[in-house]
């Protein structure tokens, strides 16, 4: 659990981010399914979200950004009918 105790005026600080491409073999996996590539995208795309998410604690905050990550997926109303 990471924590900061500062007791100066002249800190700076700043953070980082990375990104990366979807697995190669995981996307040949759904589109050998009958998956077409932008569904399979999606898919992966909010598999990778989920991880990060299902480590959240709060149940309210957690619905509110697996909504959010959801609306911002092509074919999110597919994802949903296949989830549900």
């Amino acid at each position: 659990k990471p924590e900061l105790e500062i007791y100066a005026d002249d800190v700076k600080c700043s953070h980082g981010a990375t990104i990366g491409q979807l697995d190669e073999s995981m996307l040949f996996y759904l589109r050998s399914r009958g998956i077409p590539a932008p569904m399979a995208r999606a898919m992966l795309t909010h598999g990778f979200g989920q991880d990060i998410i299902e480590r959240m604690e709060l149940a309210p905050i957690k619905a509110f950004i697996a909504d959010t990550l959801l609306d911002s997926l092509p074919h999110a109303n597919e994802l949903r009918s296949i989830m549900s």
